[in-house]
């Protein structure tokens, strides 16, 4: 990969990472309904990147990230912030998302190459191919 887009993990990898880094923050990036009825990794935090009503980018979502960052941790753009890892579905939208942090100056940015659900199978199914839930990581639903 290159410096300009975020660094792939598996969803093991990324458990993995946020067991054994206290200050690493894993945030859900798909809309607000998949967050709340198709389920979340446990312990994740919901900014959308693309959201309801009318489906476009967040013109925020930098911003809200920083924000979330800055909660608990010093991150100024010529240091180094907590790590954060992005998921969504697939993991499609998390690589755009990680390339809009890294674009505003954030370094230590990773993706969920299979997001929570992975990718559709031969029958239009997801959650059968790959993903965070598929691989039988710790997750919710409301």
């Amino acid at each position: 990969m290159s410096d300009d887009h975020p660094k792939s993990l598996t969803p093991q990898e990324a458990l993995e990472m946020l067991e054994t880094h206290p200050q690493v923050v894993l945030v859900d990036i798909r809309s607000s309904m998949e967050f709340l009825f198709v389920g979340h990794p446990k312990g994740a935090v919901h900014v959308a990147w693309i959201d309801e009503p009318d489906w476009v980018v967040n013109p925020h979502f930098v911003t809200e990230i920083r924000q979330l960052l800055l909660g608990g941790a010093a991150c100024e753009t010529s240091d180094s912030c907590a790590p954060v890892i992005l998921i969504c579905r697939s993991g499609k939208r998390s690589l755009d998302a990680g390339k809009a942090l890294i674009r505003d100056g954030l370094k230590s940015v990773y993706h969920v190459d299979e997001g929570f659900e992975g990718d559709l199978d031969e029958h239009h199914h997801r959650s059968s191919l790959g993903g965070w839930r598929f691989h039988g990581l710790p997750w919710e639903q409301c």
